[in-house]
């Protein structure tokens, strides 16, 4: 479904010419057919080391949950991982006192088959995840969709210029100046704090996302061709 929608029209002079100035937008709304998420898995322990095991082992344990859910290995891949002490304030003796340490892995979940969304992020909780954080849903076409929006918001402008123009007893000339006024909008939808230390639950998890808009604005200015110039 595309849309195309404008605003901030206005007749202007520059160095004794005068143009026809437009904002136009072109808006395109599109079903999303992949997703994103996080998968943090992370343990407390005495030691170090004991802490940077157990984390492995639940690292190794969500990664062959996702292979059975049919997610690939290039598409779980880790981007941060953390091995922090863990400090508590002793109150009666004024300090920070060493209570063991915190290992922590965390995983980009890349599910490029939207209805393996819910089976993915099932496999993880049973496979022991600690959290599974916000879900991003996007388009594998955001880059051809995005070319339509723009391709609209530069066509709704000529034709809002022309009839501009036509009010103001002329037409529009040549295009003098066109640019994207950046950023362009990409809604994404999302879902947040799907599951933290859950638990394996008989029905299987269903997420509908709803449609994202992507849209680009320009500004544009035209040359103005009176009617009665010669």
């Amino acid at each position: 479904m595309f849309f195309v929608e404008s605003h901030a029209l206005s007749l202007v002079g520059y160095a004794e010419e005068s143009q026809v100035v437009v904002s136009a937008t072109g808006r395109v709304s599109v079903k999303p057919d992949m997703a994103e998420f996080d998968v943090v898995v992370k343990s407390d322990a005495d030691t170090a080391e004991r802490a940077v095991s157990e984390t492995a082992a639940k690292f190794r344990t969500v990664q062959n949950m996702l292979r059975t859910a049919g997610i690939s290995k290039e598409d779980a891949s880790s981007v941060s991982y953390t091995v922090s002490p863990r400090l508590e304030w002793d109150q009666s003796l004024g300090k920070s006192l060493l209570k063991g340490y915190t290992a922590r892995h965390t995983i980009k979940v890349t599910v490029r088959i939207l209805e393996k969304i819910g089976r993915a992020i099932d496999a993880v909780v049973r496979g022991g995840a600690d959290e599974v954080q916000t879900v991003n849903f996007s388009s594998s076409n955001f880059d051809s969709l995005r070319q339509k929006a723009l391709a609209d918001a530069v066509e709704n402008a000529r034709r809002e210029a022309g009839i501009m123009a036509r009010a103001a007893g002329g037409r529009i000339g040549q295009l003098i100046e066109v640019s994207i006024n950046e950023p362009s909008i990409r809604v994404r939808t999302h879902m947040a704090g799907v599951a933290m230390k859950a638990a394996p639950s008989s029905a299987p998890t269903e997420i509908a996302p709803a449609e994202q808009d992507i849209a680009v604005t320009i500004n544009s200015r035209w040359r103005f061709i009176a009617f009665s110039a010669k």
